[in-house]
């Protein structure tokens, strides 16, 4: 990671949840047609659960809001593994008006195939943004164990990717062990903001070792000209004392 990362601590995972709750209403009121690419895993789903409460369901400009997803496993959406799924379940379904919601199709045919649908989807998207503006006004993402971001696991070809906005990648370093779709580091880079959520005590080593500039995707993950932002509570800062 080059440059110092930009840290918010909270005090636990709720306190990362209404964090990062705040940092994406400011963000989408900042333009009519906004956009946010999300992500999977239990803390973002926290902060999903948040954005359906009726004190922010009621803040949320819907309607301008168009939803996109980082990264998915090849199942379909109602398989527990779907990060689509996951998003669905927890506050899209509720909340989102259903043209609004642009997940990955991602048991609709190989790996490959899936990537290539969806990457005009995006394009399509963007032919609709302000001249100058980046794709998304908010990423959102998590760290892995082993240091991956959305799909992209250390030592992928996928990593080196310049010109596809999304790749299949065949197979991943960490559990579960499915084929993946995932946005490339290009596409997740054009971005206003790229917000990192971690939590907990498993996080800490990780963390360290990303911070400390180690070849890690998450070190290679940051918003072309935009924040590069990570939120984190208590347990999971690195910086902290053993």
């Amino acid at each position: 990671m080059t440059g110092a990362p930009h840290i918010i601590v909270a005090p636990d995972a709720a306190g990362v949840a209404a964090a990062a709750a705040q940092r994406l209403l400011d963000r989408v009121m900042e333009t009519p047609a906004a956009a946010v690419c999300l992500t999977g895993g239990s803390t973002p789903k926290q902060l999903y659960q948040l954005l359906a409460s009726p004190t922010w369901r009621a803040r949320i400009p819907w309607q301008r809001v168009h939803w996109f997803l980082g990264d998915e496993r090849a199942v379909g959406d109602e398989d527990p593994l779907s990060n689509g799924g996951m998003a669905r379940a927890a506050f899209l379904d509720a909340c989102a008006p259903p043209a609004n919601v642009h997940l990955i199709e991602a048991a609709s045919g190989p790996p490959d195939d899936v990537a290539r649908a969806y990457q005009i989807v995006l394009e399509e998207f963007k032919t609709h943004r302000r001249s100058g503006m980046p794709l998304f006004d908010l990423v959102l993402l998590g760290v892995g164990p082993d240091g991956h971001v959305a799909s992209l696991f250390p030592n992928s070809a996928a990593l080196a990717e310049k010109s596809r906005w999304v790749v299949g990648v065949d197979h991943a370093n960490v559990a579960p062990f499915v084929p993946r779709i995932s946005l490339t580091l290009p596409c997740l880079a054009d971005a206003c903001e790229m917000l990192f959520l971690a939590t907990g005590n498993g996080k800490r080593d990780i963390l360290r070792r990303v911070f400390a500039g180690e070849d890690l995707p998450a070190g290679h993950a940051r918003a072309a000209g935009g924040d590069t932002v990570w939120l984190l509570d208590q347990a999971a800062d690195p910086r902290a004392a053993p």
